[in-house]
């Protein structure tokens, strides 16, 4: 099954569930704003993606820049920024498996379908 971790607020993520419906795609709506991942499932999604904590947080969102820019973190204190600030993480994220993508541009979603 695919996962999305969507923010019905963002057209990015808006454009990224109407590719899976018009590819006829069957997915799970994850609303992390609202069901805030854990460590763990962030950890996971991380992994998926195979990306650093660093590369998932959107650096220009005001909480990062008024409380975490400039400042040396470890991953875990990164991730847990993006526990206890869920619009800091980067969106949307399509899960698929054991892959995962940060699904912002259509030609990168295309070509996860592949």
């Amino acid at each position: 099954m695919i996962e999305v971790y969507h923010n019905p607020h963002c057209g990015k993520s808006r454009n990224c569930l109407a590719f899976l419906e018009n590819a006829n795609q069957e997915y799970t709506i994850i609303k992390y704003l609202e069901e805030t991942p854990s460590t763990d499932e962030l950890t996971s999604v991380l992994t998926k993606l195979k990306l650093k904590p660093i590369d998932l947080i959107r650096q220009k969102e005001k909480i990062w820049i008024e409380n975490y820019k400039n400042q040396e973190m470890t991953d875990e204190a990164i991730i847990q920024a993006m526990v206890n600030h869920p619009i800091l993480i980067e969106r949307p994220i399509i899960i698929k498996g054991n892959e995962a993508i940060i699904a912002r541009d259509m030609d990168k979603i295309e070509a996860f379908f592949s």
